[in-house]
C-alpha cells in the first residue's frame, strides 16, 4: 500500500474504530465496529477518502448514486471531485411527495455506480440495486469505504456487482499497527 494510502487508513483507523457491542444491520453481533460518521463529517478526511475513492470509478459512469444514509455525503464529494452527477438512493421509497426511490435525476439506461460507505453482508446493497434495475438502471459496480469482509463481496457477485472497496477491514486493523 502506497504511503499516502497508508496514512489515509490509520487515519480512518483513528477517528472511526470502536470496540463495544454493536449489533450490525445484518443482525449479527460485532466487538468492534468503524463509526462512518465519525469520518464522513470530518470534512478534510472526507476529501481524502473521495479522492482515493475517485481512482475506483470505471471510466463508462454517468452517475453516482449514494445509498442513504452513509453512501449521500460521499457521493456529494465524489460528484465535486469528477464532475459526474449524483443521485439520493433512499432505502424505501417516499409514500409522498415525488414517491421517488432515487432522487436527483432520471436513472433509466444510465451507467450508474453505487456508493456506500460500509459493507457487511450487502444486503440493503442487493435490494436497492434490485429496485433500481427494476426501474431501468445499469449498475455493475459498487463502491464503499471499508469492506468488513463478511460475505458483501461474494453476495455482491451473486447478483452481477463488482465491490470495490477503499480498505478492507483487515487493511485498516493492519494499519493501526504500522509506524
Amino acid at each position: 500500500m502506497k504511503k499516502e494510502k497508508q496514512k489515509l487508513a490509520q487515519e480512518i483507523y483513528k477517528s472511526s474504530h470502536l470496540i463495544g457491542k454493536f449489533i450490525l444491520r445484518s443482525g449479527v453481533e460485532s466487538a468492534e465496529y468503524f463509526d462512518k460518521y465519525l469520518f464522513e463529517t470530518k470534512p478534510a478526511l472526507l476529501k481524502k477518502i473521495c479522492f482515493e475513492m475517485s481512482k475506483l470509478i470505471p471510466k463508462n459512469t454517468e452517475i453516482l448514486a449514494g445509498l442513504e444514509m452513509g453512501g449521500i455525503p460521499l457521493a456529494t464529494v465524489l460528484s465535486q471531485k469528477t464532475g459526474l452527477s449524483s443521485l439520493f438512493v433512499r432505502k424505501k421509497a417516499k409514500k409522498y411527495g415525488t414517491r421517488k426511490l432515487a432522487e436527483g435525476g432520471n436513472i433509466n439506461g444510465k451507467k450508474i455506480v453505487l456508493i456506500e460507505d460500509v459493507v457487511t453482508s450487502g444486503g440493503q446493497i442487493i435490494l436497492s440495486v434490485q429496485e433500481l434495475r427494476a426501474l431501468g438502471a445499469k449498475i455493475k459496480t459498487v463502491l464503499c469505504v471499508i469492506d468488513r469482509e463478511a460475505g458483501g463481496v461474494k453476495n455482491l457477485a451473486e447478483v452481477g456487482l463488482k465491490l470495490k472497496p477503499l480498505f478492507t477491514m483487515s487493511e485498516l486493523k493492519k494499519s493501526a499497527l504500522e509506524k
